[in-house]
């Protein structure tokens, strides 16, 4: 049975100065769960019915009702379960190296949980943010990343220094950029991602000297751009496949 105190906090974890008050996020359905367990602390889970979870603490494990699920659910239609987890200490900002994407003020949840999702997939270990860029431990942001957000390491800091002071070449990416395609790709190096409305800032594109994009092979040439998280994709396995 769900406690008035519970409900208050966990209601309030859609916000985050809520979040950042009590350490503490969401997560809903049991995969996502599962995926989130052996790498996050537990605080709650609530359960409607036994769903068997494996290797519990059951003390921290509560059966509620589908009534009492759905007042603490954000999802359009509530799952049978949600756990609240503790957010862990910001890990050590070791030297960057490897293939790394950054983000300038990506404000859509859907598109970083997606973004967080092909850097698991594409082997990417750290992923750079801009402090204007969503929340990782938005709700809408943990569900998209079906899991990933355990093994991607989200650092948010200042994209503008991190750039200047990194020895790795920074590409960016723009509508009049070298064809992708037609580009020799390294296997190291930091690829920006821009805003969804505004693209790359100006401070940033000073510092990307190395332009690509992704060419439009339409007739009529005219969709103005392509959502960032599915040119994330494309970018990536180009990157990879070289």
């Amino acid at each position: 049975m769900l406690s008035k105190n519970q409900i208050k906090i966990i209601t309030s974890l859609s916000q985050k100065k809520y979040r950042k008050q009590h350490q503490l996020f969401i997560a809903e359905g049991k995969k996502v769960i599962e995926e989130l367990l052996p790498n996050f602390d537990l605080e709650w889970l609530f359960c409607v019915g036994d769903l068997n979870f494996k290797n519990v603490d059951k003390n921290k494990v509560y059966q509620v009702t589908d009534t009492e699920i759905k007042k603490i659910s954000v999802l359009t239609t509530a799952t049978n379960c949600l756990a609240v987890f503790r957010i862990p200490e910001e890990r050590e900002n070791k030297e960057l190296k490897g293939l790394i994407v950054a983000l300038d003020d990506i404000r859509d949840p859907g598109n970083l949980g997606t973004i967080i999702r092909l850097c698991d997939w594409f082997g990417i270990e750290t992923l750079l943010c801009s402090e204007e860029t969503v929340d990782v431990y938005n709700p809408k942001v943990v569900q998209a990343t079906m899991g990933s957000i355990s093994r991607v390491n989200v650092v948010y800091g200042n994209i503008v220094e991190i750039l200047k002071t990194t020895s790795l070449p920074v590409f960016g990416t723009f509508m009049d950029g070298e064809n992708i395609y037609k580009k020799e790709l390294p296997k190291e190096g930091i690829i920006v991602m821009g805003n969804e409305a505004n693209g790359i800032s100006v401070e940033i594109e000073k510092i990307a000297k190395n332009k690509i994009s992704i060419p439009r092979f339409g007739k009529l040439q005219a969709t103005e751009s392509l959502n960032v998280a599915t040119a994330t994709a494309i970018i990536l396995s180009e990157f990879r496949r070289n």
